[in-house]
């Protein structure tokens, strides 16, 4: 069985608007909440071996909150691909992992291509997670789907099973 994490950037600031995109920081609230995302994350036993990673800078400050919390230290692959990717280049991505020694994979991304992702590769799940997913994955946002395959070459669309959707604000109330 494969677990697949995905995780959407938190808040980022708008401060400086002449700022590139690619550059934008974690606007304060958003620094208070990936490090919530990732003691959730560690109380669900969620610990991945590896963690692929948009080089943006605002996914790269959610991680680096999200990291202590988990207190794990996963191999991390930053990917200038995944600054926007399609959820089929994603998936590809995915596709490309070897499996050995790495049953549980975090993503942290954009939206809306990673909330696209998510709602390709699932295929069950209860179905008032699914709907509320359907609805946004806002930032902060986390997605975890479980795999039956034991390769990642093996995940295809549809073929995921929904076991959490979580938002910063849920996480608040556990």
């Amino acid at each position: 069985m494969l677990t697949l994490c995905l995780l959407r950037h938190a808040k980022s600031s708008w401060q400086s608007p002449t700022l590139p995109d690619r550059d934008r920081p974690l606007a304060s609230r958003g620094r208070a909440e990936a490090p919530l995302m990732g003691r959730a994350m560690a109380e669900r036993g969620l610990v991945p071996q590896l963690v692929l990673c948009s080089s943006a800078r605002r996914t790269r400050d959610t991680l680096d909150l999200v990291l202590p919390e988990l207190k794990v230290t996963p191999k991390v692959i930053y990917e200038d691909s995944l600054y926007h990717a399609s959820s089929a280049a994603m998936l590809e991505m995915l596709q490309g992992i070897s499996t050995s020694g790495v049953g549980q994979v975090l993503l942290v991304g954009h939206n809306p291509e990673l909330h696209a992702l998510s709602l390709d590769l699932i295929g069950s799940g209860p179905k008032h997670m699914r709907e509320r997913l359907a609805e946004k994955l806002p930032t902060a946002g986390l997605v975890v789907i479980i795999f039956l395959a034991s390769a990642w070459k093996d995940v295809v669309v549809n073929s995921g099973e929904l076991k959490l959707f979580l938002t910063p604000r849920l996480a608040e109330e556990d």
